[in-house]
């Protein structure tokens, strides 16, 4: 696995785990009883985004690096999921 290739999987892995945290204890202005002038009811009424990210990064690193393992260890190859043959036959050698 490259470096770009593994940067871009942390990032992925790091929005996806984000945007599944954002809505966890989530309050908005309306529940809060405060309404902004100028902001919609559903603004959040409180900034946990800092806090938000920094679990999104532990997160997210535990479980980059359990697919950085995976994908790098060997245990599924892509003849194991060329189901259509694609790559074509498989050598005397395995390969």
């Amino acid at each position: 696995m490259t470096i770009t290739a593994a940067l871009i999987l942390f990032a992925i892995t790091w929005f996806m785990v984000f945007f599944m945290v954002l809505p966890i204890r989530f309050t908005s202005q309306a529940q809060a009883g405060e309404v902004v002038p100028g902001t919609p009811k559903s603004a959040p009424s409180d900034h946990l985004v800092g806090k938000k990210a920094k679990i999104t990064t532990l997160i997210a690193l535990v479980i980059w690096v359990g697919l950085v393992w995976f994908i790098t260890s060997g245990v599924v190859t892509l003849r194991d999921i060329d189901f259509n043959n694609i790559l074509g036959p498989e050598t005397a050698t395995g390969e």
